[in-house]
């Protein structure tokens, strides 16, 4: 069973079941945590947005054109910044941590 390791906007850590399939936003989303995803996982609010974790930054599919434009409109964006709904889930990421970012 692989984890996604999330920390939500007050600091707390939740260890959360990954899904091969789902995006990690549809992982984090079903599990109830606040992250608000208008757009439903189309690329296109950046209401999914979060921090990757460093160490993970290179293990990951590179940003999209689509996913580029949608940062440039988030709130706070910082250099591991990431849409979520663009991440996909597989076994490799097992351990991946996320952070909430801020709400716009």
């Amino acid at each position: 069973m692989s984890k996604l390791i999330v920390t939500d906007r007050e600091g707390q850590v939740h260890e959360l079941e990954g899904r091969p399939g789902w995006s990690v936003m549809e992982i984090i989303r079903d599990n109830d945590l606040p992250i608000e995803a208008a757009c439903g996982g189309c690329c296109a609010c950046a209401t999914c947005h979060v921090y990757v974790d460093p160490e993970w930054t290179e293990k990951l599919s590179e940003v999209g054109d689509e996913e580029e434009l949608m940062l440039d409109e988030a709130y706070e964006v910082q250099e591991t910044s990431r849409l979520s709904c663009q991440l996909k889930w597989s076994d490799e990421l097992d351990g991946l941590k996320v952070t909430l970012a801020p709400e716009f």
